[in-house]
C-alpha cells in the first residue's frame, strides 16, 4: 500500500510541478520580451505620467497596451498583481517531488555504491546541501561584484566555473539520473531564492514607499530596480539549463557513459547560449543588438559535437548486432524456465513478494506475462532497470530477456 500511495504522490506532485513551471517560465519569458521590445513613448501624456516604455500588441481578439514606469508610477488606481506564487509553488512542488521520489528512496535513487559507499541518510543530506550551497555561492558572487562595469561578465565567468564544479561533484557522488537532477535543482533553488529574497522584497519596499504618502527621491529606490532586474535576467539564462537537467533522467544514455559531467555541463552551456539568442533577437527588434545568430549557432554546434563524440562505437555496435535480441529471437528462443533464475536474482529485490516498487511484481509466470512489455522496454531497450543497476545485471542477461520477449514472451514452461 505504501508503494501505491507513493506512486500517486509522485504523479500528482509531478503534475502540479509541471503546471507551475509552465506558469513561472511563461511569465518570465514574457517580461523579458517586454523589456526588450518596449519603445520610448512620444506622446506627451505618456511622458507626463512617467512612462518609460510602451508596446501595442493584439491577442485573442483584443488589443493590449503594456506600459513600463521607471521606479514607479505617480499613482496606482487598480489592484496590483504580484508575480511570485508561480516561483514559490514551482520550488515547493519540486522539492516535495524530490523528497517523495529521491529522498524517501535514497538507497535506490541517490546511492550508487560504485561511486560512493555511503548511507541513504548521508546521501540525502549531501543532496540537500547541494541545493543550499549553490544559492549561497551564487548570491555571494552577485553581491561581491554588484553593479560595477563588466560585473555581469565576471559573474557569468565565475558561475560557469561553479556550475562545472557542481556537475563534476554530483556525477562522482550520486547515482546517474539523480546527479543530473541535483545540479538542475540546485540552480532552480537559486532562481526561486532570487524571487523570495531579493526581487519581491525590493518591489514591496518600492510600493510601500510609494503608497506612504510621504515625499521620496526616486533615485533612492533605483537600487531595488537594478537588483531585481539583475536577478531576473540571471533567472532567464538559468531556465533552459534547468529544464534540460529535469528532462535528462528519462534518457539513460546521457548519464550512463564515461563522462557524464561533461555531458550535462556542455548541454547546460548550450542551453544558455540558445537562450541568449532569443533574448538578443527580441532586443534586435529595437536595434539594440546586432546579429544574435552566433549564440544559437554556437549552442547548436556544441550539441552536435556532443552527439558526435557520444556516438556508439561502430565496431562494437556491429558485433552486438550479431547477438541482439532481434537477430537471435528466431534461432535461439528463450523460455520462462531460463529467465526465471535471472528475474529471481536481479529483479525480486524490488519486484518480489516483499516489495513491489511501482506496483510491479514479477515472482510468478502470470505476473511476468502481464509485465512482459515493461520488462523489455525498461531492462532491454532503455536499460533503466534495475535502478542504477543495483543488482548487477549484465548485457548478456539483458540480451537473454530480449530474446525471450522477441520469441513470444512464453511463460507456459516453468
Amino acid at each position: 500500500m505504501e508503494a501505491y500511495l507513493l506512486d500517486w504522490a509522485n504523479l500528482l506532485l509531478r503534475w502540479l510541478h509541471v503546471i507551475t513551471v509552465i506558469a513561472w517560465i511563461g511569465s518570465s519569458f514574457y517580461f523579458v520580451f517586454l523589456d526588450n521590445n518596449l519603445l520610448k513613448p512620444t506622446a506627451p501624456d505618456l511622458k507626463e505620467k512617467g512612462v518609460d516604455g510602451a508596446l501595442w500588441a493584439v491577442h485573442g481578439g483584443g488589443f493590449y497596451n503594456p506600459q513600463k514606469y521607471m521606479v514607479a508610477p505617480k499613482a496606482i488606481d487598480s489592484d496590483l498583481h504580484w508575480f511570485y506564487w508561480e516561483a514559490y509553488t514551482t520550488w515547493l512542488s519540486g522539492f516535495a517531488l524530490f523528497t517523495v521520489l529521491y529522498l524517501w528512496n535514497a538507497s535506490s535513487f541517490l546511492v550508487d555504491k560504485s561511486l560512493m559507499d555511503w548511507s541513504p541518510l548521508q546521501a540525502g543530506c549531501a543532496a540537500i546541501s547541494f541545493l543550499a550551497s549553490f544559492w549561497l555561492i551564487y548570491d555571494f558572487v552577485c553581491r561581491w561584484f554588484g553593479f560595477k562595469e563588466r560585473s555581469e561578465l565576471y559573474i557569468g565567468a565565475v558561475m560557469l566555473l561553479v556550475v562545472g564544479a557542481f556537475c563534476f561533484l554530483s556525477t562522482h557522488l550520486f547515482a546517474g539520473r539523480a546527479a543530473f537532477l541535483i545540479v538542475g535543482a540546485s540552480i532552480a533553488t537559486a532562481m526561486s531564492a532570487n524571487v523570495f529574497f531579493w526581487i519581491i522584497p525590493g518591489q514591496k519596499t518600492v510600493v510601500k514607499v510609494m503608497t506612504s504618502g510621504e515625499s521620496y527621491n526616486p533615485n533612492d529606490l533605483a537600487i531595488y530596480g537594478k537588483r531585481g532586474k539583475q536577478r531576473s535576467v540571471h533567472n532567464t539564462y538559468f531556465t533552459l539549463p534547468v529544464l534540460f537537467a529535469m528532462l535528462s533522467n528519462h534518457y539513460h544514455f546521457l548519464y550512463a557513459n564515461a563522462h557524464p559531467a561533461w555531458v550535462i555541463f556542455v548541454m547546460m552551456l548550450c542551453g544558455a547560449l540558445i537562450r541568449q539568442y532569443f533574448v538578443q533577437k527580441h532586443a534586435y527588434v529595437n536595434h539594440r543588438a546586432k546579429h544574435p545568430w552566433p549564440y544559437a549557432a554556437l549552442g547548436i554546434l556544441g550539441i552536435l559535437i556532443l552527439i558526435f563524440l557520444m556516438r556508439p562505437d561502430l565496431n562494437e555496435t556491429s558485433a552486438q548486432s550479431l547477438t541482439s535480441p532481434q537477430s537471435l529471437s528466431a534461432s535461439q528462443p528463450v523460455t520462462y524456465a531460463e529467465i526465471q533464475p535471472l528475474l529471481s536474482q536481479r529483479c525480486y529485490q524490488c519486484h518480489g513478494p516483499q516489495l513491489q516498487m511501482k506496483n510491479v511484481r514479477l515472482d510468478s509466470p502470470e505476473l511476468v506475462a502481464k509485465n512482459a512489455q515493461n520488462i523489455y522496454q525498461q531492462a532491454v531497450l532503455l536499460k533503466q532497470m534495475p535502478m542504477n543497476n543495483a543488482t548487477g545485471i549484465t548485457d548478456s542477461e539483458r540480451a537473454m530477456l530480449g530474446r525471450w520477449f522477441n520469441s513470444g514472451a512464453d511463460v507456459g514452461a516453468k
